[in-house]
């Protein structure tokens, strides 16, 4: 890479990637989770060589750790009926949430469109999780991270 160019991140599902990616990522949460006392005892489970361990580790990481200490945007599509909204910013604050802003169109055919930037700073759950519950929330038709930056 010449010095011009740029490094980016990109946010990838885990099914296109692969196999030695996805097996680096276990061995990190298998060390991370002390399922494993060493590199080499890791990758051994995961089938891995250690050069393929070593080549991609500093360079993939799980959603939820690359959105620590940051803002994030999500978007909803909210069924039009009281307390929904009102559930997900509960949702958002029972996992220590800090909900920056929230913008709420009107709602057209029974659902409404909302935005919410929320800082996961302070989260008591790792972002995968809260997410998983905020889809869970009675009225939340669909939910989708819009993007994130830095807090």
């Amino acid at each position: 890479m010449t010095s011009k160019e740029k490094s980016g991140f990109f946010l990838v599902r885990e099914e296109i990637l692969p196999e030695a990616i996805k097996k680096t990522i276990r061995v990190k949460e298998m060390l991370k989770r002390g399922n494993a006392r060493t590199i080499n005892e890791a990758v051994e489970k995961m089938e891995l060589s250690r050069s393929a361990y070593y080549k991609y580790k500093d360079y993939v990481f799980p959603f939820y750790e690359a959105s620590q200490n940051k803002i994030v945007t999500l978007t909803f599509l909210l069924e039009h009926k009281k307390g929904v909204l009102s559930s997900v910013l509960n949702t958002i604050s029972s996992d220590s949430g800090s909900v920056l802003t929230i913008n709420q169109g009107i709602p057209l055919q029974g659902v409404a469109n909302a935005t919410i930037s929320i800082e996961t700073m302070n989260l008591s759950v790792d972002l995968e999780a809260l997410l998983d519950k905020l889809r869970m929330v009675d009225g939340v038709k669909r939910l989708e991270v819009l993007g994130q930056a830095q807090a």
